[in-house]
């Protein structure tokens, strides 16, 4: 098992860690969204960000969870990658 791997392994077997952890899935699952759609649009982070009037530096914060953007970017980002922003929510 490699190192990385390994070490998540250790860090989540603590309670409170994998608390914080799963709090955090919601945004993980954005991220990863943002990264399929890009890369399924076959574009890359500077491509996004032409298309957008904006820069690469800009893309790259929103594609690490940085920031908080408004609907108005997240709609931009998804038509540069040829889809439409689709936003919804699911009782806990």
């Amino acid at each position: 098992m490699n190192t990385l791997k390994s070490l998540k392994l250790k860090a989540l077997s603590d309670a409170e860690v994998k608390h914080e952890y799963d709090a955090l899935e919601a945004e993980f699952n954005f991220i990863h969204a943002l990264l399929c759609m890009r890369q399924n649009a076959g574009l890359t982070q500077y491509e996004v960000a032409e298309r957008m009037g904006t820069k690469e530096a800009n893309i790259s914060r929103l594609e690490k969870g940085n920031g908080n953007p408004t609907i108005k970017t997240l709609t931009k980002y998804a038509k540069a990658c040829g889809c439409q922003l689709d936003l919804s929510y699911k009782p806990i």
